[in-house]
């Protein structure tokens, strides 16, 4: 039988290969029988992101080189934006989406193109998303490959041509809510799921169900309670949602919990798992001081992808306060525990602990820290975490590990049933985090409530923070160092141990996602540009490829003619696009997006061309400037553009401009930019909605007073 089932399987798959992109159901569960495909995100269902390929190995990974590259920059904007994506690979095309939700179409075997998709975005959108102009994935199915744009659209595109064969406006209050979309489409069952992001602005999370064939709308399940002055709770769901959520709910924040990362599918179960992300506001006691649970923020649910009803739900942190998701990739296995064989679902989200689950019930199995956890005193034999009360910063600012940037952020995670364990992008990495007064839901405006201070810029902090810091440490000698430290770790989520760590980089966003193979290859990249080869058992390092471009995505490996390739995604942006890590590559080398792929016995790799210094123009004198506007403006600045326009000088770089350093031309377009919204097409749109023209104008003053300083360092050298 299985003989008969295997050759039924390659007989239907080279029959589908006269169509482009044509993933089915059966073809994808039986994703093994087709080693060198890469179909989904995960490669199968299992979303474990392992590939069975073993021609590259431990015995001859030193033999790695480039085998080609093609140039994925964006083309709309002035601004690089970081590449996140992870591509699928069917039958000898490689499919990645980029920043916008373009699709870029290319020969797996050459890099040379087949079609590109540059979508019609409303580039203002670029100011409603938090964290980068970045798009991390699309889905490839029946001859189509779906992607979601920026401003919200989900698009079907032939998969043979890029012709747009249907889309959906999938945002429900585009005109008070600053959604936007970032995380990657799931198909499950007969319609294809999308999800938004937004929290930081203040959004109510939901995803969306649409008809696989015609776009239509099947579904929508949103992941916390509506106002009840508004309606009664949608489904049974929230109704068990809304009784954890207190009588003084600030429900004009929305409350968040966005599905912004990857959804899973398991076929067998027809069930479709889903990670929430975090609160609005961060600050519980502006939210709900009833401290109720708040479902469903940081949770993982399970949905029957049929009608968009919840079977089960686990929630990682009740009353949520730290910026803290469940929006990592999540992983199916089967794993032996205790003895006795489990289905489960994995996941090391930013709480720092690493979770495994029931994934037929939903059961909590076990849970453990993974990094250095302080804002939870434990969890009990029923998966319920308790709230550390040294971590709750309502009445004083409160030292927290990890993060609100995570112990393990979007970048992949991958899981090798060889070895037995999963390869973990993680940060040890500690911060101050306090409450800020006075908050109320804003249009436009960051609406988190809180004001974190990561520990990888305690030279920024004043007096007081850096005091709560030694302070801390003198007390707990145990502590990790409150700079961050970025290690790749393998852990046996069997027995819930660490079985090696190697170090990848002091860098917020150091090391990106991870591929595992057959081969007992651990394969990462990094921000400062290297491609990085272990061997899966111990973290011997085998292979270090300098490329020039800093790495935040996940690797793949496929094989075409019986060669096998590595193939990733480069380009850095994100969440610290306002300001690059010390060691990240664009320091050096000129950041764009590229994909690269490699082979045994291939090349040296094409580095970018080396990144011109800047030099700071002399500013202008300005009848409005005073040294008092100057500094009215540097909070306000900080507090509205700093989010992006991070950089200063030389030795902080950014994605974005630095608007320490205009020209002539710019301050004097300076308000019709600002308040005009004159490079909207750029991505630049107007702060008209929340800056009045003397806010402008301090602004204004604030960046000639810094120009000043910066043109008279740079004076004194030569």
């Amino acid at each position: 039988m299985t003989r008969r089932l295997t050759a039924a399987v390659l007989l239907a798959a080279a029959c589908s290969r006269s169509t482009p992109g044509n993933v089915t159901l059966n073809r994808w569960k039986a994703a093994d029988q087709e080693p060198g495909q890469w179909m989904s995100l995960g490669r199968t269902w299992k979303a474990d992101r392992f590939s069975p390929l073993t021609k590259i190995s431990d015995a001859n990974a030193g033999q790695l080189g480039f085998a080609w590259e093609y140039e994925a920059r964006s083309h709309r904007g002035r601004v690089e934006h970081g590449q996140e994506s992870t591509p699928i690979v069917v039958d000898g095309v490689l499919y990645a989406s980029g920043p916008w939700g373009s699709v870029f179409a290319v020969d797996a075997r050459t890099g040379k193109e087949k079609w590109r998709h540059d979508p019609d975005v409303d580039a203002s959108y670029n100011r409603r998303a938090c964290c980068d102009v970045v798009s991390r994935g699309l889905s490839v199915w029946g001859g189509k490959v779906y992607v979601a744009t920026l401003d919200g659209f989900l698009k079907a595109l032939d998969a043979g041509s890029g012709k747009e064969l249907w889309r959906a406006d999938t945002f429900m209050d585009r005109d008070s809510r600053f959604y936007t979309i970032t995380g990657p489409p799931q198909v499950a069952g007969k319609v294809v799921v999308i999800g938004n992001s937004g929290a930081e602005f203040g959004v109510r999370g939901y995803i969306t169900a649409y008809d696989l064939e015609t776009g239509k709308q099947a579904w929508r399940f949103f992941t916390v309670p509506g106002d009840p002055a508004k309606g009664p709770p949608e489904n049974d769901a929230m109704k068990v949602a809304a009784k954890t959520w207190g009588p003084k709910t600030d429900w004009e924040s929305g409350l968040g919990g966005t599905v912004w990362g990857e959804m899973t599918y398991d076929p067998d179960l027809n069930l479709l798992y889903v990670g929430t992300g975090n609160s609005t506001p961060y600050s519980g006691w502006n939210r709900d001081p009833s401290r109720g649970d708040n479902l469903y923020l940081v949770s993982i649910l399970a949905i029957n992808p049929d009608d968009g009803q919840m079977k089960w739900h686990y929630q990682e942190v009740p009353w949520e306060l730290w910026d803290f998701t469940a929006t990592a990739n999540m992983i199916l296995a089967d794993l032996t525990i205790d003895g006795k064989p489990r289905k489960v679902i994995m996941q090391a989200p930013k709480d720092g602990i690493y979770y495994v689950l029931d994934r037929v019930t939903g059961q909590f199995i076990s849970g453990k820290p993974f990094v250095f956890v302080t804002w939870t005193d434990g969890i009990d034999s029923m998966g319920r975490a308790h709230v550390s009360e040294t971590a709750v910063y309502q009445k004083k600012p409160a030292i927290v590990f990890p993060t609100e940037a995570g112990a393990h952020n979007w970048q992949p995670m991958a899981f090798n049933p060889k070895t037995g364990l999963t390869y973990i992008p993680a940060r040890e990495q500690g911060m101050v985090i306090a409450d800020v007064p006075g908050y109320k839901w804003t249009k436009g405006r960051d609406n988190v409530g809180s004001a974190g201070m990561l520990g990888f810029i305690l030279d920024l902090v004043g007096p007081a923070d850096r005091k709560l810091f030694d302070d801390t440490f003198k007390a707990n000698p145990k502590m990790p160092s409150p700079a961050t430290k970025e290690v790749l770790i393998a852990w046996d989520p069997a027995t819930q141990k660490e079985k090696w760590r190697v170090p990848t980089g002091n860098g917020d966003w150091a090391g990106g996602g991870v591929l595992t193979t057959a081969g007992n290859l651990v394969i990462q990249g990094t921000s400062s540009g290297h491609l990085i080869v272990y061997r899966a058992d111990s973290g011997e390092k085998l292979q270090d490829i300098t490329v020039g471009t800093a790495i935040m995505a996940a690797p793949i490996s496929y094989e075409i003619e019986g060669e096998q390739y590595v193939a990733v995604l480069a380009g850095f942006g994100g969440a610290v696009a306002p300001v690059y890590p010390k060691e990240m590559a664009g320091y050096t080398w000129q950041n764009y997006g590229r994909i690269l792929a490699f082979k045994l016995g291939g090349a040296k790799t094409p580095l970018p061309p080396l990144r011109s210094p800047q030099h700071t123009p002399e500013p202008p004198s300005l009848a409005f400037y005073s040294d008092t506007l100057a500094a009215q403006g540097e909070g306000i600045f900080l507090g509205t553009c700093g989010v992006c326009h991070g950089a200063r000088g030389e030795a902080r770089l950014s994605a974005y401009p630095d608007l320490h350093r205009l020209t002539p031309e710019t301050h004097a377009a300076f308000d019709s930019i600002v308040l005009g919204g004159k490079l909207k097409t750029s991505g630049m749109s107007s702060f008209g909605d929340v800056l009045k023209p003397a806010d402008v104008q301090a602004i204004h003053a604030y960046l000639l007073r810094e120009q000043r300083t910066l043109w008279q360092e740079e004076q004194s050298k030569r």
